[in-house]
């Protein structure tokens, strides 16, 4: 039996290592990635709308129909199959299918459960795989078109260059220390912030130009690996430790005085509560003294810490931001009269690059890899091609 076990285990392996090899290693190697679109919306259907180039449906039935510039299709999750129909053919079942590009330069938009549709377009192709009542739309597409859509849902428009290129290899980063995330799914990242957001392909030039001039660039750490390529939108001066956030620190992700975002729009924030909402919080949280002595709760730090202290009681502030749906860990706190009153400075976990600092330094003239030297720690910026990114 135990003999018998083995060799089934063994055979599981070398399956989900084929199954690695040849879906991953083919994109990878080719320049594709394969992302899930509408992630958080449970298609039960959509509308595939062709707005440059042609597509050939493909069934994988030998049922073939072409799609030019401006004609659509509905898919629909159907009895655990897919069924299609087009304008001007007999609708038909399938368990899956797939809307292959053929100009090599092909876009499309999709109307999902029938909401209105957000002007977002995906180039590249399109499969559709039914998967428990509902439907799997992966875009296959080109990695630095892909970069340049992330860079815009991530970075905004509208800035330097610098910052651009900056973000873009950040994402491009990511992607690949990320690449094989969701194999299991038959799909490489998902759209939302799950992995990166990804809102489809950009039209703006300087985006785009930020993508490409940096093609194929990655950031890596003292120990030569890919880094967790953080980021977040305003760290109110100073930078958290890793560990701070998530437990676990990185080398490369150390504290880092910032001076550049200190004015920038989301440098601070105030919040207030009543004191008996915030003596419950604690109660529920552990906090077992007399509250009697209000003067116990106010907490001035100087720099950002890891734990809220009032007397001998202690709580992660990284815990409190999401409880009290804190803009960040980094907070003073008073209490004035039957009131809270949260004093905060930045926005988001505050690990790694400040994108708004980014900002700064980028229309001050700094370039990308002085921007990335100055938040990430030691870290070298190469080309992927030299970096062994599948295991």
């Amino acid at each position: 039996m135990k003999l018998r076990e083995t060799l089934c285990d063994s055979v599981v392996k070398r399956l989900i290592i084929v199954f690695i090899i040849f879906i991953a290693e083919p994109l990878f190697l080719n320049g594709q990635v394969r992302i899930r679109l509408f992630t958080s919306n449970d298609p039960s259907y959509a509308i595939f709308s062709v707005t440059a180039g042609q597509y050939e449906i493909d069934s994988y039935t030998g049922q073939q129909v072409i799609l030019k510039n401006g004609e659509l299709a509905m898919i629909s999750e159907y009895d655990g199959k897919l069924a299609i129909k087009t304008r001007n053919t007999v609708a038909f079942r399938c368990d899956s299918v797939i809307f292959n590009g053929k100009t090599g330069n092909d876009s499309f938009t999709l109307r999902v459960n029938g909401k209105t549709p957000s002007r977002q377009f995906y180039s590249g192709d399109l499969q559709c795989i039914p998967d428990m009542e509902t439907i799997l739309l992966i875009n296959i597409c080109d990695i630095e078109s892909y970069i340049a859509g992330v860079v815009k849902a991530e970075g905004g428009s509208n800035k330097s260059i610098e910052y651009f290129k900056t973000q873009a290899i950040i994402a491009r980063t990511y992607m690949y220390k990320y690449f094989n995330k969701h194999i299991p799914d038959r799909y490489n990242l998902c759209d939302n912030t799950h992995c990166q957001a990804f809102n489809g392909i950009t039209s703006d030039s300087l985006i785009k130009r930020a993508s490409y001039e940096t093609k194929g660039l990655v950031i890596l750490g003292p120990d030569s690996t890919l880094v967790i390529a953080a980021f977040h939108s305003n760290c109110g001066g100073e930078t958290s430790p890793a560990e701070f956030a998530w437990l676990t620190g990185a080398p490369y992700l150390k504290k880092v005085i910032d001076p550049w975002c200190r004015s920038s729009r989301n440098a601070t924030w105030t919040k207030t509560i009543s004191f008996d909402k915030w003596t419950n919080y604690l109660s529920n949280s552990g906090f077992v003294g007399n509250i009697s002595d209000r003067s116990q709760f106010n907490f001035s730090p100087e720099s950002r810490q890891n734990e809220y202290r009032a007397g001998t009681f202690s709580y992660p502030m990284r815990q409190m931001r999401t409880d009290l749906n804190l803009r960040s860990a980094f907070f003073t706190l008073s209490v004035v009269g039957d009131s809270v009153i949260f004093n905060g400075r930045g926005y988001g976990h505050g690990v790694g690059l400040c994108q708004e600092g980014a900002m700064v330094m980028a229309a001050r003239g700094y370039t990308f890899s002085q921007i990335i030297g100055f938040y990430y720690s030691g870290v070298r910026i190469v080309d992927i091609k030299g970096v062994e990114v599948m295991k």
